[in-house]
């Protein structure tokens, strides 16, 4: 069996926008390193002040130097049929696949983690970066940060291991079932098969306990074994494998509870790798106030987070629409709910719809005695229901509920006859969260699609 030891050095942390500046190869054989390979190559792009700093290589010293595509077959020569060994093998294996995949050559091959596997045969170590690594070992470490220094480091490490494989490990890894070459060089093997295949929440956390990225999944463990296969080169997926070190869950009885539950923990914990779901708010809500001359009004304004709304919009056209139609039905100000300038005179009373409050003619009590008529009738016709589902175990339900249009919480129970005594016994038992129209749209058209899972309440 032959191995490729590999490392390089590059202009930046991702293959998309940045290029190899050195690239060293070691040939290993099991025993030895049997062929050396090692060239500098011109990126075609400037060399970072911080990485020249970092590796001595400059622009000058890649004027010269052959570009990619003029070593690409060389390289992939190599590479090809080996099993590609490195310390952090994703980091290095994305930006060779990158490169020659430009130059008009697909590497496959199998992986091989130094990280990894340094991890599972000496236990324990401080740190599993090479430089320290290899001083706890006692392996000579010369010209660091240059690729062919690192390169035959790494090969003296990978010979090390070898020789302390007792547990026949490195063939585990090298099985196609086998996970490991996939998963971060930080989050172990046994973290990952832990993981049920149930619904839940998954929280990937960095060295030091922090929650960097939370999802929600309908199977735990295919999904998040999914965020690591494939060799996408971009900067966001590189800075994030590096990142992962543990993984937490939170089983769930359905993927809708799942939904549910991830989206009040991003925003609860806010992680710095969550980007879509920060983005989603309703942007508009109908709210309700009473202005200096004591008449109640109705305004649609921009989302406000610590202000009661009577009502949510993703737009403002959906906003202006609804509060036309409660005009219309309650004979209200078009002025005094701010869909007319003061200046114009009201349609609602040209149609004889509103009797003059926006004049002084309507008396305060008058007027505001419709509309909160119409605030109560609003009430009234919010939906007040229970979704009841499969539960996280054979004997177990789940309950979500929903009270006068708003997600209340939702939690687990054993009693078939949990809801015969009403809503209030069956809150007192339910985790409480925060309710969006997200969350809110999620939880009807569940119910519309699983109408006999719907208890009216």
């Amino acid at each position: 069996m032959l191995y490729a030891v590999v490392d390089i050095e590059t202009t930046g942390g991702h293959a998309s926008a940045n290029g190899i500046t050195e690239v060293a190869i070691n040939i290993h054989d099991d025993d030895n390193v049997v062929e050396s390979f090692t060239t500098l190559i011109n990126p075609q792009q400037d060399v970072p002040i911080y990485i020249t700093a970092l590796t001595g290589i400059d622009n000058e010293m890649l004027k010269d130097a052959p570009l990619f595509g003029d070593v690409a077959l060389q390289i992939y020569q190599l590479l090809n049929n080996k099993i590609f060994v490195a310390h952090n093998v994703n980091f290095d294996y994305s930006f060779l696949k990158h490169h020659l995949a430009a130059a008009g050559y697909d590497l496959q091959c199998r992986k091989l983690c130094t990280v990894r596997m340094s991890r599972k045969i000496f236990p324990g170590k401080v740190s599993y970066s090479l430089g320290k690594l290899c001083n706890a070992l006692q392996i000579p470490l010369q010209n660091r940060h240059r690729a062919a220094g690192d390169a035959d480091a790494t090969s003296l490490l990978f010979n090390l291991l070898l020789q302390n494989d007792a547990e026949s490990l490195v063939p585990e890894m090298l099985k196609k079932t086998s996970k490991e070459q996939v998963l971060p060089p930080n989050l172990s093997k046994e973290s990952i098969l832990k993981l049920p295949n149930q619904p839940g929440v998954y929280y990937f956390k960095d060295s030091k306990g922090k929650i960097v990225y939370v999802g929600k999944a309908k199977d735990l463990k295919k999904r998040v074994i999914s965020h690591f296969t494939g060799n996408k080169p971009n900067r966001q997926r590189q800075d994030f494998l590096k990142t992962i070190h543990h993984v937490d869950y939170v089983t769930c009885g359905t993927e809708l509870m799942a939904l549910i539950l991830e989206a009040n923990e991003i925003r609860r914990l806010w992680p710095e790798n969550n980007r879509a779901m920060k983005r989603y708010e309703h942007k508009y809500d109908l709210y309700v106030f009473e202005d200096q001359n004591g008449y109640l009004r109705l305004a649609i304004d921009k989302h406000k987070k610590n202000n009661k709304a009577l009502q949510s919009f993703n737009n403002l056209l959906e906003g202006y629409n609804f509060l036309n139609q409660i005009i219309d039905k309650y004979q209200l100000c078009s002025r005094l709910c701010y869909l007319q300038k003061a200046a114009t005179k009201c349609n609602a009373h040209e149609k004889g719809q509103c009797f003059g409050a926006c004049s002084g003619i309507e008396t305060v009590a008058v007027y505001n005695k419709r509309l909160n008529a119409a605030l109560e009738d609003l009430q009234n016709l919010q939906p007040s229901f229970a979704l009841v589902d499969e539960g996280r175990k054979e004997e177990e339900l789940s309950c979500l509920v929903v009270e006068k249009g708003k997600f209340y919480g939702m939690g687990y129970f054993t009693d078939k006859n949990y809801l015969a005594d009403g809503l209030a016994p069956v809150k007192e038992n339910l985790s409480v969260y925060q309710s969006n129209s997200y969350i809110l749209n999620l939880i009807l058209n569940y119910a519309e699609l699983h109408p006999q899972k719907l208890y009216k309440l």
